[in-house]
Order: C-alpha cells, then sequence, then structure tokens
C-alpha cells in the first residue's frame, strides 16, 4: 500500500512533469504518434513493412505492442490520433494524450524505486537515490520535452536490478530478457548480465565438505547446467513470445533490418557526438583527399559531401 509520503511525493512529481506539457516536443513526438497510427490501423502482418512516414516502426515488438494498447485509449480519447494519414497531427487533445501516456507509464518506475528502496532496507541513501532518479533532470528534458518513454524503461530494468538484489536471478535474466524485447539498446549491458548471471545463478558450487577438500571452488557440472537450461528457456521464451508471430509471418530480415538500419550511415541519429563528429569530419578529409589521388578518384562518390555519412552501402538519403 501506497503511505501518505508515497502519494505526495507522486504527486509532486507528477505536477512537476504536466508543467511541462506546453513546452517543445521533437520528431520524436511524431514518430509515436505514427506508431500509434500503424499498430491501431494496420494488421500485424503490416507494422514492420508500413512506409507510409518516414519514421517507420523501428523499435522490437513488445513496444509496437505497447503502442499498440496506448493506440486503444487514443482512438477513444480522439480518433485522429491514429489515422495513418494524418501525418504531423498535433492538436491540443493529441499533445496532452501523449504527454499523459509518458507520465502515466512512467509508473512503472515509481513501483520499481519503492521495491528497490525496501530492498535496500529503506536506508535514507536509497530514498534519495530513489527520489532523484524519478525526478532525474535527464527523464524531464528527454521524456517530458523531447519526447520519449525511458522513464519507463528504466523502470523495468530497475526491477530486473531489484530481483538480483533479492537473490532471484533467474527472474532479473527473465526481466532484462523483456526488456531487450521493448528496446534493444539496452543491448550495450548485456555482456555485463550475461557474465553477473553465468557467475551468481548458473556456477553452483559443490558441498563445501568436497570442494574444501580440493582446496578450491568446485563446480557442480549437472546443477550448473541445469540452471544454464532454465536461464535459456526462460530467454528463448521471452524472444519467442516477441518475434514467433513475425517468424511465422515471415518478416524476421524486414524486422531485423528495421532494428539495424545499417542502410542509414552510421551518423543516422546516433547521441554519440564525440566519436561520431571525428567519423564523418575524417570522413570528408578522405573524400576530399581523393581528388588528389588518382587511383582512388574514380572509387569515390562525391555526392557523400553532402551528407552527414556515406554509409556502408553508400545510401546518402537520410531521414
Amino acid at each position: 500500500m501506497l503511505g501518505a509520503k508515497d502519494i505526495a511525493f507522486l504527486c509532486v512529481g507528477a505536477g512537476v512533469k504536466l508543467l511541462l506539457w506546453p513546452a517543445y516536443h521533437s520528431t520524436d513526438f511524431e514518430v509515436h504518434r505514427n506508431w500509434l497510427a500503424i499498430t491501431n490501423s494496420l494488421p500485424l502482418s503490416k507494422w514492420y513493412l508500413d512506409d507510409g512516414s518516414e519514421w517507420t516502426l523501428d523499435y522490437p515488438p513488445f513496444f509496437a505492442w505497447f503502442e499498440w494498447v496506448l493506440s486503444l485509449a487514443a482512438r477513444w480519447w480522439d480518433p485522429r490520433i491514429v489515422q495513418l494519414d494524418n501525418l504531423g497531427y498535433a492538436a491540443t487533445s493529441c499533445v496532452a494524450f501523449q504527454r499523459l501516456t509518458v507520465v502515466v507509464s512512467e509508473l512503472v518506475l515509481f513501483a520499481a524505486l519503492r521495491r528497490f528502496v525496501r530492498a535496500s532496507g529503506s536506508t535514507t541513501q536509497s530514498k534519495i537515490a530513489a527520489a532523484l532518479a524519478f525526478l532525474s533532470p535527464g527523464f524531464l528534458f528527454v521524456d517530458h520535452v523531447h519526447f520519449q518513454y525511458n522513464g519507463f524503461l528504466f523502470g523495468i530494468l530497475v526491477y530486473s536490478l531489484v530481483f538480483a538484489m533479492e537473490g532471484r536471478d533467474l527472474l532479473a535474466g527473465t526481466a532484462f530478457a523483456v526488456l531487450l524485447c521493448f528496446k534493444h539498446i539496452f543491448m550495450y549491458i548485456a555482456p555485463a548480465y550475461f557474465i553477473y548471471l553465468l557467475l551468481s545463478y548458473c556456477a553452483v558450487a559443490r558441498s563445501r565438505r568436497r570442494s574444501a577438500a580440493a582446496g578450491s571452488f568446485a563446480l557442480d557440472v549437472g546443477a550448473s547446467a541445469w540452471r544454464l537450461a532454465k536461464l535459456g528457456t526462460a530467454v528463448v521464451v521471452v524472444f519467442a513470445v516477441a518475434f514467433g508471430p513475425f517468424a511465422a509471418l515471415g518478416q524476421l530480415p524486414q524486422l531485423v533490418a528495421r532494428l539495424f538500419p545499417f542502410k542509414r550511415g552510421l551518423c543516422h541519429a546516433y547521441w554519440a557526438p564525440n566519436f561520431w563528429a571525428l567519423y564523418a569530419f575524417a570522413d570528408r578529409l578522405l573524400i576530399l583527399a581523393s581528388r588528389f589521388v588518382p587511383v582512388l578518384s574514380p572509387a569515390i562518390d562525391l555526392s557523400g559531401l553532402a551528407s552527414s555519412t556515406r554509409g556502408r552501402v553508400g545510401d546518402t538519403s537520410f531521414a
């Protein structure tokens, strides 16, 4: 049950976020509105095929289903939100609905942080950390101004971490697999998860007496293999639920191409300015230098100077 302090804090947080509704919103606002329209107006078989807008669906299936659930409410709130040809629609009703979905979805983050506080013994430090996370300036600007759902996704990540804190490693691994099926950008922490689960959950030691006799850690191969099988099964089931319907439709290659759009080039929508800016600058210099190297000149397409990067396949038309 929520206490009076929890309710007060939740209300204060919601109030701050509601004040940001009139603020600027980026193209991601139209991206998510278009995904509402795609998932509501088209059958499942066309979700990852539709290209009526430049903002095509390029998140994993669980997030697509999340958009579908939101689209059911959007159709009731304002049917024009889910009209597929209503590109760029940003009426007050649309802005209010989409802003509200972000605020409501962050209840997942709030619940996860409350569980984190309890798992940490309700210490002052844990309460401060939870409050700072829930009212993070990063979430305020990226989610409630720019427009995304990172707070909701971070809530799933926090749940996974808290499960690990509680010693429920199998559930932690399953929750992380679910997170990957919502947004695959979290793949960058997958190696850390794999190593942790391999050592903390899968590696089972023999009895103390037998391991002490050996003078070192003695692996129980049978028990370890069984736990590895359980973990692998849980992950496979999660991915099968997410990607199975599209595999049955023969659309896995198309879905993968949407999730990893290398054709757009390396610099398209990548938020790592230091590295990518240096890469793009070096690319420009090499194109210019090719003019003075006769051997390279025929192989260089000078039209690449007009793009942020030529891409691995030479496609210089980016969204």
